[in-house]
């Protein structure tokens, strides 16, 4: 935690840490926030939660007290990246008072669109179902770890600069052996229990009461992260990243950060 003003949570996604933040967070600090930087349950510092109640909800119950602590009942700026962008959704879906600006950051949404986009049989992505398989990933994975995560951050970076073998090496330690690496695995395990609860919460009326923003990179999910979160709000900004990948905190950092920093100013 750095800074001092209004609290900003950032929520990393799979395979990294809060790390993943390391080029943007001290700029959010010195815009005055107070910036708040977890490790997700089963990742980096963080405790995994029981088998079997690690939904992106059972995600919110761990964090929210912890944050609780740090910045009282102030309202949060709530900023999501991959796995971290589903958990900032279940956040301001779940706990509406709690959060005044929401931004998702390159992802899929289960609920919203993700179940399509993880249908391999009509040419969707297959990682989704490889792993939510219980154990098998991380029976294969480990050992083959810095292969992996060396194709991995390849394959879906635009810029391969910005994740340079030292920097692969630092973000997945975390992940390395099968024992982490399953741990991990939890957050996807969850997804169409995910979805299904948000599929219920819209059927039942729910919508996003506060501004939202839908950030993807160029090269990758460009305006899909908006025209999703458009289906459950009705203020919603979307912002593509000029020539970034899957993460562009790291790619394009001042790009990300001039998107960012004028939406989370706004008074609420």
């Amino acid at each position: 935690m750095g800074g001092d003003g209004p609290p900003l949570l950032l929520l990393h996604g799979w395979p990294q840490t809060s790390r993943a933040w390391r080029a943007v967070a001290p700029t959010f600090a010195s815009s005055g926030y107070t910036v708040i930087v977890p490790d997700l349950p089963g990742t980096g510092d963080s405790a995994a939660l029981p088998d079997g109640h690690d939904d992106k909800e059972a995600v919110v119950d761990a964090l929210r007290p912890v944050v609780g602590e740090l910045v009282g009942n102030e309202p949060l700026r709530v900023v999501g990246h991959d796995i971290g962008g589903m958990v900032a959704l279940a956040w301001a879906r779940s706990h509406p008072d709690d959060v005044v600006r929401l931004a998702v950051v390159e992802t899929g949404l289960p609920g919203l669109g993700l179940e399509e986009a993880m249908d391999v049989a009509r040419g969707g992505r297959w990682h989704h179902g490889f792993f939510m398989t219980p154990q098998v990933p991380a029976m294969l994975v480990a050992g083959h770890e810095e292969e992996f995560f060396t194709w991995w951050f390849g394959r879906l970076a635009a810029r391969q600069d910005a994740f340079p073998p030292t920097e692969i090496a630092a973000t997945t330690a975390p992940y390395r052996g099968r024992a982490a690496l399953d741990r991990s695995f939890a957050h996807y395990r969850t997804l169409l229990r995910d979805g299904r609860v948000t599929a219920a919460w819209l059927e039942d009326g729910g919508r996003l009461t506060m501004p939202v923003a839908g950030v993807g990179g160029e090269l990758s999910l460009r305006d899909h992260v908006g025209r999703a979160l458009a289906r459950a709000a009705s203020d919603v900004r979307t912002m593509v990243v000029a020539d970034s990948g899957h993460f562009p905190a790291e790619e394009q950092p001042a790009a990300f950060l001039d998107h960012l920093r004028p939406f989370l100013a706004d008074d609420p």
